[in-house]
C-alpha cells in the first residue's frame, strides 16, 4: 500500500478476515485501558465480520436473515454512532470518527502496514489533540476501523458522529465507572443473616442510573430480570412485556435469544457448562475455552456478586452456517491447489 486513499484503504481493511481481526484485538489489549478491555472484545463479538460478510454475499439477504433467525438490529449501517455506547471511549467518538475518516482517505503513507499499529497511531494522535490518554481511545478506535470496514467510507463519513450518553454519564471518570461495577449494594447491616440469600445488583446500561435490577445469590440472570416489570417492549420489540430488559424466548438455553456481554463482575458469574457450553458454537456468539467467557446466555448464568452486562440489539443462530461456509471455502481452496 503506497498511499492511503479511500479505495486502497478499503481494500487493505478487507484483506483482514475475522481471524486476523481477533489477532489484532488480542495484540491491542495491553494498550487498552482496563475500563474498556472487556467492552472492546464484547463489541467485536456483537458485530462479527463473518456474519456481515455472509449477509453481504448472499443472493437474498432477507431470506438468509430469516434462515439464521436474526432478530433486532444486526446491521452496523443502522447504528454507526450508537453501537458502542457501552465503551467508555464512546464519549470521544466524534473526534475518533473524524480522525479515522481522515486517515482512511489520506494520500500520506501510514507509518506502519500493521493494522494494530495504525489503530494505536490514530488513537495516540487523537489523544494528543484532545488531551486524553491514548489507552482510553485505542478500543473505540479499533471499533471505528471495523465499523468502516463493514459500512464503507461513504456511510461512515455521512454519520453525524452523535454521542448517545447523558452529560452526567459523560463526566464520569474511568475510576468511577470501575468502582460502580464492583460496588456491592443492598446487604445492609443485617446482610449476614441472609446467608446464601444475599441480594446483588445487575446493571444492564451503565449510562442509565435506572437500568438495573436486584438478583438473589446464585440466581440466573434472566430469572431475576423477569421480576423487573417495567415495559421494555417500546425500546426493543424482542422484549416480552413484563419479563424485563433481556429478550428471552425459552429460558432453557435452546434459543440463544438472551445472550449478553459481561462488562464487569465476570468473577461473580458461574462457570460455563453443560448445555450453554455445547450450544454457544451453534449460535455463533463465541468460541472460547474460558471457564467464564465474556459472552453468556443469561438464562444459564448464575450470579454471586454485582455484575454489569450489555444486552446486544439482536440475536440469531448463525454458528453452524458460518462454519459450513468456511468448510466450503477450504474445500474449494484445496481443489484449486
Amino acid at each position: 500500500m503506497t498511499h492511503n486513499s479511500g479505495s486502497l484503504f478499503a481494500a487493505y481493511l478487507n484483506s483482514h478476515n475475522e481471524e486476523k481481526w481477533r489477532e489484532v484485538i488480542e495484540s491491542l489489549l495491553p494498550a487498552i485501558h482496563v475500563v474498556d478491555k472487556a467492552a472492546t472484545q464484547i463489541w467485536f463479538y456483537f458485530y462479527p465480520l463473518s456474519l456481515h460478510q455472509a449477509l453481504e454475499q448472499a443472493q437474498d439477504c432477507e431470506a438468509l436473515a430469516k434462515r439464521l433467525l436474526l432478530k433486532g438490529k444486526y446491521s452496523l449501517k443502522e447504528q454507526i454512532d450508537s453501537s458502542h455506547t457501552f465503551l467508555y471511549g464512546h464519549r470521544y467518538w466524534s473526534q475518533v470518527k473524524s480522525a479515522v475518516a481522515q486517515f482512511a482517505t489520506s494520500n500520506t503513507a501510514p507509518k506502519s502496514l500493521e493494522l494494530a499499529a495504525q489503530i494505536k497511531d490514530v488513537a495516540l494522535e487523537v489523544g494528543k489533540q484532545i488531551g486524553v490518554d491514548a489507552s482510553l481511545l485505542v478500543g473505540i478506535t479499533a471499533v471505528a476501523f471495523m465499523t468502516l470496514q463493514q459500512v464503507g467510507i461513504a456511510a461512515f463519513k455521512a454519520a453525524p458522529g452523535t454521542l448517545h450518553i447523558s452529560k452526567k454519564a459523560a463526566h464520569k471518570t474511568p475510576e468511577q465507572v470501575l468502582a460502580n461495577r464492583a460496588k456491592d449494594e443492598g446487604q445492609g447491616l443485617l446482610g449476614f443473616l441472609r446467608g446464601y440469600r444475599k441480594i446483588f445488583k445487575v446493571t444492564f446500561d451503565e449510562n442509565d442510573d435506572e437500568a438495573h435490577f436486584p438478583i438473589i445469590n446464585t440466581q440466573q440472570i434472566t430469572t431475576a430480570a423477569a421480576e423487573d416489570k417495567r415495559d421494555y417492549y417500546p425500546k426493543d420489540s424482542r422484549c416480552v412485556t413484563g419479563e424485563g430488559a433481556i429478550p428471552i424466548e425459552c429460558r432453557s438455553g435452546a434459543c440463544g435469544t438472551c445472550w449478553v456481554g459481561i462488562l464487569g463482575g465476570i468473577e461473580n458469574t458461574s462457570d460455563i457448562a453443560g448445555l450453554e457450553y455445547r450450544k454457544m458454537p451453534d449460535f455463533g456468539y463465541i468460541l472460547s475455552e474460558e471457564d467464564k467467557p465474556l459472552i453468556r446466555l443469561a438464562c444459564q448464568t448464575q450470579v454471586t456478586g454485582p455484575v454489569s452486562i450489555v444486552i446486544p440489539p439482536w440475536s440469531g443462530v448463525f454458528g453452524k452456517f458460518i462454519r459450513a461456509l468456511k468448510d466450503e471455502d477450504n474445500e474449494q481452496s484445496n481443489v484449486s491447489y
